[in-house]
């Protein structure tokens, strides 16, 4: 009779949810996934509540194994010696493997008046006081958008779609990931919406106050609404446990995403920094280090080396409003090319990306171990590590070259 193992997993967002779903792939394995809300966060949509196109929650039951247990607490902290979790309520779980995968959110600024004054979007509360705060205002009242990534692309996009006076302010370039190529097409399409674009040195904040944004150089826009998308942090559970972690507070893994303390426990999307040179923050890299996660756990138990992570990371896609968008490829390496697809081709491969997402979760749930990446679009992450003298070890010693 095999021994019975107990996977705890911290965070219901896209990478807790597909590594827990891929565990239930043996079934002496018991999950336990901890998410202080009852419904799954389709961060990726979460520019469209604001907008009003979407409502970017999706229930749990569609998306998760049955047999996978849900509670709706927060982690406080990670007693690793006792191989235990705390939670909020006062309860703990015991596990033989956990799975560190508490997602990230915007960072509290540290720019004057940018806390007391500026809306953060990176969460659903955040988003939903968001768009409550807009309802209030009438179309022509200005909107400061400060960052130029795409979550500050989108929602400027989204907003000015809709008729709002949008500026974006960027501090620094617009679309820094894009290719040349691909961030004029954006800023024409942010043009053609009506949104003023703000970039360069001269661009950064330095105050937020409830009517205004200054800027470094002086100047003082009018903002009825200031909606804050520069930056981002994640949890400090793994620091508070008293895990290693990069300064950000990521927890600090090897190339199997073991953490360098306790091969007991894993980490993977955004709050995780394999060999201390962490991915790309999205969507797309979180889908794939949950799996991952999950599969070196299940190798693990089955006495197997587990494989280094290696990632698909192709593409960036921005929505711009509900009309256009674009599809940015990328090499290998995860650096933006020449090419790209824009318009409504680039919006329908967002929207087809999104919604299919979605359904690889629930996919994933009902058959465990059948979405793969193709191997060939992975990443040459072992080269620039071996290139990299500063890099950490790239793996435990015997883990296979997978």
């Amino acid at each position: 009779m095999r021994k019975n193992t107990n996977v705890v997993v911290i965070g219901g967002g896209y990478s807790g949810v597909l590594a827990a779903n891929r565990l239930t792939e043996r079934d002496d394995v018991t999950v336990t996934l901890v998410n202080p809300r009852k419904t799954f966060v389709d961060r990726i949509r979460l520019h469209q509540l604001v907008g009003g196109s979407h409502g970017a929650e999706v229930e749990y039951g569609d998306i998760l194994a049955e047999r996978i247990r849900l509670v709706v607490d927060s982690a406080t902290r990670i007693d690793a010696s006792g191989r235990t979790v705390e939670l909020a309520s006062g309860g703990t779980l015991p596990y033989d493997y956990l799975i560190y995968a508490v997602g990230s959110f915007t960072a509290e600024p540290s720019v004057s008046g940018a806390r007391e004054h500026a809306y953060p979007i990176a969460t659903l509360d955040a988003a939903e006081r968001l768009r409550h705060a807009l309802d209030k205002l009438p179309l022509d009242a200005p909107v400061t958008v400060v960052g130029g990534g795409p979550t500050g692309i989108e929602t400027a996009a989204e907003l000015a779609e809709l008729g709002r006076r949008v500026t974006l302010v960027c501090g620094g370039s617009l679309g820094p990931y894009l290719h040349p190529r691909g961030r004029q097409y954006v800023a024409g399409r942010l043009a053609t919406l009506g949104v003023s674009i703000l970039e360069g040195a001269k661009a950064r904040v330095t105050a937020v106050t409830p009517d205004a944004v200054r800027l470094v150089d002086g100047r003082e826009l009018p903002s009825a609404v200031t909606i804050w998308a520069a930056g981002f942090g994640v949890p400090d559970l793994a620091t508070r446990s008293g895990l290693t972690t990069d300064p950000e507070g990521r927890l600090v893994t090897d190339e199997t995403l073991t953490s360098v303390d306790d091969d007991r426990i894993l980490a993977a999307g955004d709050a995780a920094t394999p060999s201390g040179m962490p991915y790309r923050m999205s969507c797309q890299a979180a889908v794939q280090l949950g799996l991952s996660a999950a599969e070196t756990v299940l190798a693990r138990i089955a006495g197997d080396e587990p494989r280094r992570v290696t990632l698909a990371m192709i593409s960036e896609c921005i929505s711009l409003g509900r009309g256009a968008g674009i599809y940015q490829l990328a090499r290998p390496d995860d650096t933006a090319v020449g090419f790209f697809v824009p318009g409504r081709a680039g919006a329908g491969i967002k929207e087809f990306i999104c919604s299919r997402i979605v359904w690889a979760l629930g996919h994933e749930a009902v058959r465990p171990g059948r979405i793969h990446y193709p191997e060939w679009t992975r990443d040459h992450r072992r080269a620039r590590l071996l290139a990299d003298p500063a890099a950490p070890v790239l793996a435990r010693s015997g883990v296979a070259d997978g």
